[in-house]
């Protein structure tokens, strides 16, 4: 399945990256705009979207799209 992760920028601002490519897709000012922006990417790429906090951890993940039905578990 296509990922997205939305993941603080080295020299701040907040990075759109595709799971395991050399570039970032986006760069926004703020992680809402980020996340935003990312949520609008996934839903047309139905991917699944990662959302982590300055610390590196994943906080929220979202899926848009081939989710399985009935849900697993």
């Amino acid at each position: 399945m296509k990922q997205r992760h939305v993941v603080p920028a080295p020299k701040g601002g907040w990075n759109i990256e595709k799971a395991h490519a050399r570039r970032i897709s986006a760069h926004e000012e703020t992680k809402s705009e980020a996340i935003e922006r990312a949520r609008e990417i996934c839903k047309k790429e139905k991917a699944e979207l990662f959302i982590h906090n300055k610390d590196g951890q994943i906080s929220q993940r979202n899926s848009y799209g081939n989710d399985p039905f009935p849900p697993k578990g």
